[in-house]
């Protein structure tokens, strides 16, 4: 009694992948019968549903929630930054939110003065 009880409390849990295979073993099930009915129905069916699936991908919107906010106008600034030129503002590729901006200091043309900056929280969870 105590076992239904149990499984009467927790349901089971589904797969998304069980549900994948049975998808593709029905599609090809159609496919199997529209190539056994008529080589050109199973042809023209077989092209009409990779172009489907190409449009379905192509005009897909993509999140753009990992973006990464371009620099603000305020760039970082330090006692060793005055004066500087701006060379560049890149952002990480490993860390999201993260800028690293270069400075060149005028008196030494082969020094590059490097600040990494992670944008402020609510400028990454704009964008």
């Amino acid at each position: 009694m105590g076992r239904r009880k149990q499984a009467a409390e927790e349901p089971e849990e589904r797969s998304v992948l069980a549900g994948a295979v049975v998808v593709v073993l029905l599609l090809a099930v159609l496919f199997g019968v529209l190539f056994a009915v008529s080589d050109t129905a199973g042809i023209l069916a077989t092209v009409a549903a990779c172009t489907a699936g190409v449009w379905w991908s192509v005009t897909r919107r993509v999140s753009d929630s990992s973006a990464t906010p371009p620099p603000g106008e305020d760039r970082p600034s330090c006692r060793e930054c005055a004066g500087h030129t701006f060379v560049s503002a890149t952002p990480s590729e490993t860390q999201k939110g993260m800028w690293i901006y270069t400075s060149a200091p005028p008196d030494r043309p082969n020094h590059t003065h490097v600040h990494v900056v992670h944008a402020p929280a609510e400028e990454v969870s704009e964008r």
